[in-house]
């Protein structure tokens, strides 16, 4: 079982002197052993980013709710889209896309009243009774995200790999040029939101792989991004702990860390390569033989005539 704060602490102090082991460690009035905390908590948060730890890997799946039709009125030259004819107080929320005629393409839901929807640009034309199409684009990331895993973005009910990160040009060409849409979703994270483009009617199934940043817990598992009690413990092994501590300590005191970084370094390199294993590399991969390739077609006769 990990050690708690309490015991990390305790180790440390029985290990280097510096000040007698506490029986208490968060809430204690020791400048000492509070800076010891503090140092743990920063170490913790850059170990976490150190590498993709398996215990940090979740998945965000979700599922973009279906487009939802109405009619309206706009005007041109206005934001406003009136009369619609069904309650539009739950789209307001800025994570809807809306399209229809007399809109431009990348055109967002600002906000709503009951029978109002203030948009992102003004129409391009008046008319009564419009028809639009409202679809959900923008996704919260979840309240642990730290980073994302390249290449785990997937349509799981298409069975299709998102396209993206899209830069930032390559997203404007995508709303605002004359081709905005095709078979593949694409994807790119800005302003705290998983963003996807085309709007899609259909209600997938999108899901990603990212590494949480809560890497300590409570005593009742509670994930956490720092270790606030003495009872917190964090997902990293404890003799790694111990010398991170004594890393940070012996950098901000000054002293020779040259020993410590190599015992460090030691420890850390020996998490990794147990934290998840790792596959099995052959120095001479044989060509699979299950698809058609040149161990299986002849010399002649296949192909167009």
């Amino acid at each position: 079982m990990a050690q708690t704060l309490l015991q990390l602490v305790q180790n440390f102090a029985l290990e280097t002197g510096l000040f007698a082991s506490p029986t208490a460690v968060a809430s204690s009035a020791d400048n000492g052993i509070l800076q010891a905390q503090a140092l743990l908590n920063a170490a913790g948060g850059e170990i976490a980013r150190e590498y993709d730890w398996q215990a940090l890997v979740k998945q965000n799946i979700f599922t973009m709710p279906a487009a939802v039709t109405f009619t309206g009125d706009t005007v041109l030259g206005s934001s406003t889209i009136t009369n619609a004819s069904i309650n539009l107080t739950s789209y307001g929320t800025g994570v809807f896309a809306i399209t229809g005629i007399g809109l431009n393409q990348g055109v967002y839901v600002n906000s709503t009243t009951s029978s109002t929807a203030v948009c992102s640009q003004p129409a391009s034309s008046t008319a009564t009774g419009t028809t639009f199409s409202l679809f959900k684009v923008k996704y919260a990331m979840p309240s642990d995200y730290d980073r994302k895993i390249d290449r785990t973005d997937w349509d799981k009910s298409r069975h299709w790999e998102m396209l993206g990160p899209e830069t930032a040009q390559q997203w404007e060409w995508l709303l605002s040029g004359y081709i905005a849409s095709g078979p593949r979703i694409r994807y790119r994270i800005f302003g705290a939101y998983f963003q996807i483009w085309p709007p899609n009617s259909n209600s997938d199934t999108l899901g990603f792989e990212y590494v949480s940043n809560a890497w300590a817990a409570s005593v009742s598992g509670t994930a956490q991004t720092s270790m606030t009690s003495d009872t917190d413990t964090c997902i990293f092994p404890d003799r790694l702990m111990v010398l991170a501590l004594k890393r940070k300590m012996w950098e901000i005191k000054g002293f020779d860390t040259t020993a410590i970084e190599r015992d460090y370094q030691t420890q850390l390199n020996i998490a990794k390569a147990n934290d998840a294993g790792s596959p099995s590399l052959s120095m001479a991969p044989r060509i699979s033989s299950s698809l058609i390739g040149w161990q299986n077609i002849p010399d002649t006769g296949f192909g167009p005539p």
